[in-house]
């Protein structure tokens, strides 16, 4: 993969994961049960330790985290979050699945084509993460509906 390419891919992943923990944030202030909201706060602190990791990379490629990933994505990551938080818990849920499971497979499309180890080692534990929270989504909405049933 050409160094340019990397670089785009990465700031991506930087807008992606701004996105999220400002999205994680926002609706954890909804949240009134004390677990979704300690559950949320620390999701979005894994999350912005994925924002570290990717800059760091592109930072190491000689290039600076993008400008727009800076000011778009919070924006858009605490806007959606407020109205999936408005929505209620199932709606934090299935939003969150369908953020993570994008996440996961763009991780997966980019581990496979970069060589640097370290730089597959950070995306392997991004991902990894991912899907830890994907996991945790899902089992809580099963839990969700077990209890409505």
């Amino acid at each position: 993969m050409k160094e340019k390419e990397l670089i785009a891919k990465l700031n991506w992943f930087y807008s992606l994961e701004l996105n999220q923990v400002d999205f994680y944030m926002a609706q954890a202030r909804f949240m009134e049960d004390i677990y979704l909201t300690k559950t949320l706060t620390r999701v979005a602190g894994i999350e912005q330790q994925h924002v570290d990791n990717i800059a760091a990379q592109i930072k190491e490629l000689g290039s600076k985290p993008t400008k727009i990933g800076d000011v778009i994505s919070p924006l858009l990551g605490k806007t959606a979050g407020f109205l999936s938080g408005a929505l209620g818990l199932r709606a934090v849920l299935k939003i969150g699945i369908n953020l993570e499971e994008k996440a996961m497979k763009d991780y997966k499309d980019l581990i496979i084509r970069v060589s640097d180890e370290h730089l597959s080692n950070t995306l392997w534990d991004n991902l990894i993460d991912e899907d830890l929270h994907t996991a945790w989504f899902a089992n809580k909405l099963k839990e969700l509906d077990r209890n409505q049933a």
